[in-house]
């Protein structure tokens, strides 16, 4: 990690005088719900949060359900799991659809005009319905033994995730359904024997969205950004606590 991350950074910084558009990525205000404090030094001021190890199976899971999900979306009929879930909708053919899944190089973005930030964000994919509605689709790994659900207190991050992504489209021209869906995969560790393979049982769980609240995020970014005082930390932010745990004892 040390080879890369060098705790600053010069480019890509909030320029107050700019007249350029900023990109902000949706896990940029994100990271601005849980801490305001860590945002404005990552995106002000250059001092980024040290980057997480990257989930490499987690991404597997992904690859492959998109490779299985795109097999369908060529032939415009409802994948297995969306039949058995009862959802009426196929996997949505448009010929940006890779670009909108691409986090890297990609995504859906959207200038917002009053501020001058261009919000992006990759979806995992997009069901249509018969009335040319479009579902939000994202997906989740984990494993566990219990029923995977969306309910506990840390899935707000996965709830907020949706909720931006029907913002975007919406803000596209695209007629977005509130409800959107997360196909949940769950490793299954009760097997016998490994046998160099992993089994997963995958539910689809509903989640019915309400983006009102990204307006005004995003207007308290720009606020953010704007000022020349940094904020305080956000209530919860283990990263916060670290740099002050360590200048108490220096």
């Amino acid at each position: 990690m040390s080879k890369y991350y060098t705790g600053r950074k010069t480019k890509n910084l909030f320029d107050s005088q700019s007249k350029f558009p900023f990109k902000l990525s949706r896990s940029k205000i994100e990271l601005f719900m849980n801490c305001p404090r860590c945002f404005y030094l990552d995106r002000r001021l250059g001092v980024g949060q040290p980057p997480g190890y990257p989930f490499t199976l987690n991404s597997a899971v992904d690859k492959l359900l998109k490779k299985e999900f795109d097999i369908y979306r060529e032939k415009q009929i409802p994948h297995p799991l969306m039949e058995a879930s009862g959802i009426n909708a196929v996997p949505f053919k448009h010929d940006k659809i890779d670009s909108w899944r691409d986090a890297l190089h990609g995504g859906m973005e959207y200038l917002h005009n009053q501020t001058n930030l261009l919000l992006s964000g990759a979806v995992d994919d997009i069901w249509v319905g018969p009335e040319g509605q479009l579902f939000i689709v994202d997906y989740k790994s984990t494993s566990k033994k219990e029923e995977v659900t969306l309910d506990a207190d840390w899935q707000i991050s996965y709830k907020r995730q949706m909720e931006i992504y029907q913002w975007l489209f919406r803000n596209n021209g695209f007629n977005v359904s509130p409800t959107g869906f997360f196909v949940y995969c769950n490793g299954l560790t009760d097997r016998d024997i490994f046998d160099a393979k992993l089994d997963f049982d995958i539910k689809i769980i509903p989640y019915v969205g309400d983006d009102s609240w990204v307006e005004g995020t995003v207007l308290g970014i720009h606020k953010c950004l704007m000022s020349d005082t940094i904020p305080v930390s956000g209530q919860d932010c283990d990263f916060c606590r670290y740099a002050e745990g360590r200048k108490s004892v220096e």
